[in-house]
């Protein structure tokens, strides 16, 4: 699950991005309207955060344009504004749901995960492969029926392969995609870690194998007899 937090604020900013990060989420974070806009429009985000006053603009201004860009993306504002009339204003601009501040972190979990659950938002049926099973939905990932227990960028990483499993994925989506667009990271991150979850995947007898596209990215497919 991809989220883009946009807000201005560097300090609620970092504060919010490590909460989601820390319940496995991957997080991008932009200061301004304009950058939301452009960010949507390269990036296949499954919700948005919007706070409402930004540097050029009323966050609410641009949730048609996301919206004409994305057609299913969630749009969740976050916001300080806090009267019966601002509320009313953010829902009838199109977003989907309107969270006051200040906020419990496991409240704003909470709606997020309500948010994706609500009807127009995609939900496909869980994705086998060899003994593998995992559900986009709950992100939940299992083998043989039991469940596989994996560390935050270990299940992003099998995510982002598994949504595109036979086909292989650039180096690039990898990283967008696990590591977000801010972090600082070595050059043999991404290695180490697609390393680590083979090794779990093998462990657990998946029946899966993820082999590398050299120069290119990985690719994930069910083990051959």
């Amino acid at each position: 699950m991809t989220i883009l937090l946009v807000e201005d604020e560097a300090d609620l900013a970092q504060l919010l991005v490590d909460q989601m990060r820390g319940a496995g989420l991957v997080v991008d974070r932009v200061g301004s309207l304009d950058d939301a806009v452009e960010s949507v429009r390269q990036f296949p985000y499954d919700l948005v955060l919007l706070d409402r006053r930004l540097p050029d603009g009323d966050g609410l201004s641009i949730v048609p344009q996301l919206r004409r860009t994305r057609p299913g993306i969630r749009v969740l504002v976050v916001t300080a504004l806090d009267g019966a009339s601002d509320r009313v204003e953010g829902l009838d601009s199109g977003a989907d749901d309107y969270l006051i501040k200040p906020f419990d972190t496991e409240e704003l979990l909470a709606r997020i995960r309500a948010s994706l659950r609500r009807p127009g938002c995609e939900i496909s049926p869980p994705i086998a492969v060899g003994a593998l099973s995992f559900d986009l939905a709950t992100r939940n990932a299992s083998v043989g029926g039991r469940a596989l227990v994996l560390h935050g960028r270990e299940l992003a990483l099998l995510e982002a392969l598994i949504r595109r499993v036979g086909r292989v994925v650039s180096r690039s989506v990898l990283m967008g995609e696990v590591y977000g667009l801010d972090e600082d990271t070595l050059p043999n991150s991404l290695d180490v870690l697609v390393s680590r979850l083979r090794k779990r995947l093998g462990d657990a007898k998946a029946g899966t194998s993820i082999y590398p596209a050299r120069g290119i990215g990985y690719i994930l497919t069910e083990t051959q007899p």
